[in-house]
């Protein structure tokens, strides 16, 4: 089973940024304690100008491996499924 990686592109004092990170984290920890790990990175496009030209309209973004996986609101039991998929990949 690998070790599938997340991204969480966002920006401080976005109420949907803080949404995604907490379905981020809740999922995280589900899979965690099923002994799937998930590598989870956060990254702000107010740190990174390549991140804010890209992104700037679209945050939060989720991004699992670099494959886009979803962005404004994130759906709990699709992250969980596409996780589960990267792991088993």
């Amino acid at each position: 089973m690998l070790t599938p990686s997340l991204t969480l592109i966002g920006k401080p004092d976005c109420h949907l940024c803080d949404e995604a990170r907490e379905v981020v984290a809740r999922v995280v920890r589900g899979l965690a304690a099923e002994g799937v790990a998930v590598a989870v990175e956060e990254r702000s496009i107010l740190d990174e100008p390549d991140l804010a030209v890209r992104w700037h309209d679209d945050v939060p973004v989720v991004l699992i491996g670099t494959a886009l996986h979803d962005r404004w609101r994130i759906d709990a039991d699709r992250l969980r499924a596409d996780l589960l998929a990267a792991a088993d990949a």
